[in-house]
């Protein structure tokens, strides 16, 4: 196994890259032994077995079904600050063509988003905060099961995670191969968009394809439809805000009955958006209109609008602070701090709902040009250190010992007691 060859400042980081072939070692097994969403029962035993194996003080297993929360105090404590640092750990439903030695295990079950480097990063960093425990107060790290597509997150909060664990700020960093290693990318709101799914069920009249004109035809009707909703985004949104209607499925019919008008058509899709006044004046558009083109053939649509996952606003002060704790480890010119939002979504944002913090970008590369959900994707084990040493520098400056200095203080209110 080759030696970590990214570099970056700081004796978190330089402790951290001693024990690079350890982490990669449990990112690679991870990597084999992919789990879905609320099924990570071998990801949550082996996360429970390295933090028992680095020292934290208390494990939590069983929060949101398969979620895990180590918690680690300080040489002090007398501050009684409280910071929390999430990763997620589960795979997607899908099969990896790769052929190295750790690939997937397990037929049509891959992690195809890095999920299993994000966990890694976050034992690193719990085996230096347990060594070295230089802050003043307590970390919470948080293993997140279900964040693809399960809310885990939600299912946390739900069961108490912040009623247990009522830190003042909450952080969360996702791989990103857009940018290079090395590199980190935040911004001061929004980073990712709130996901919502629709559904459009169309209700005509079906007959023979002979006799069309018998029929009200809701194939003809969904044709209309799909056209017209693009017109929401055009036409309704304003230019200098956000939004993505996108339908994404149809189903009608029959492929064997190729005379047959069918009696309904549904749409499926998905709508993008940043903000909640712009989410509720496209589902508002989408309901009247939907219904106008229906009835201008002489059928019916009715809308259903799910709100999936809500968007990942940083808050500012955090979002600040985590810039500035990056740029002590790879300097200003390696931190992006007004990096551009994704249309994708991410359930980080529930607990941004409920605690200030930030989420980061950390740089991967596109290693074989291979984005995101990709089969040909893979984790860049030479981030791993730098990852760690981030969330261990967001725990020591975020809640900084005494002995350390005034000039060293915490920047970020919110994280006061």
């Amino acid at each position: 196994m080759s030696e970590a060859r990214l570099q970056a400042n700081g004796r978190a980081f330089a402790h951290i890259a001693r024990f690079y072939p350890e982490i990669t070692a449990f990112r690679r097994d991870l990597h084999a032994h992919p789990e879905l969403g609320f099924e990570e029962v071998y990801t949550a035993g082996r996360v429970q077995e390295a933090l028992r194996a680095c020292g934290v003080d208390e494990i939590h297993p069983g929060i949101g079904k398969t979620g895990v929360v180590g918690v680690i105090r300080g040489r002090s404590t007398a501050s009684r600050r409280m910071i929390g640092l999430r990763a997620d750990m589960d795979a997607l439903p899908m099969r990896e063509e790769n052929d190295f030695a750790w690939a997937s295990a397990k037929q049509g079950l891959m992690h195809g988003c890095g999920h299993d480097g994000h966990t890694a990063m976050l034992v690193g960093a719990a085996r230096y905060l347990a060594e070295t425990r230089d802050f003043d107060g307590t970390a919470i790290l948080i293993f997140q099961p279900g964040e693809e597509g399960f809310a885990g997150a939600r299912a946390m909060i739900e069961e108490g995670l912040f009623d247990r664990f009522p830190v003042q700020s909450v952080y969360a960093m996702h791989n990103w191969p857009g940018l290079p290693a090395g590199t980190v990318g935040i911004n001061r709101g929004a980073m990712m968009a709130a996901a919502d799914r629709i559904t459009i069920e169309i209700a005509g009249k079906g007959g023979h394809g002979a006799h069309a004109y018998l029929t009200v035809d809701p194939v003809l009707v969904s044709a209309h439809i799909i056209t017209a909703v693009q017109s929401i985004v055009s036409r309704n949104v304003r230019p200098i805000d956000a939004a993505v209607i996108s339908i994404c499925a149809v189903q009608a019919g029959d492929l064997g009955a190729m005379s047959v008008v069918p009696g309904k058509a549904v749409l499926v899709g998905t709508v993008r958006t940043f903000s909640a006044r712009v989410q509720a004046q496209v589902e508002q558009r989408l309901v009247e209109l939907c219904a106008a083109v229906a009835s201008g053939f002489g059928a019916t649509a009715q809308v259903k609008f799910e709100r999936i996952y809500p968007a990942t606003i940083n808050t500012a002060p955090e979002a600040m602070f985590a810039g500035d704790v990056a740029q002590s480890l790879v300097g200003a010119h390696n931190v992006e701090r007004n990096m551009e939002p994704s249309m994708g979504a991410e359930d980080f944002s529930f607990m941004l709902q409920k605690k200030a913090g930030a989420y980061m970008r950390i740089g991967q590369d596109a290693r074989g040009g291979a984005f995101l959900h990709n089969s040909k994707y893979d984790f860049n084990d030479e981030i791993l250190p730098l990852g760690a040493a981030l969330h261990a520098g967001l725990i020591e400056q975020g809640m900084p010992l005494a002995a350390a200095g005034k000039s060293t203080k915490n920047k970020v209110a919110s994280t006061a007691s």
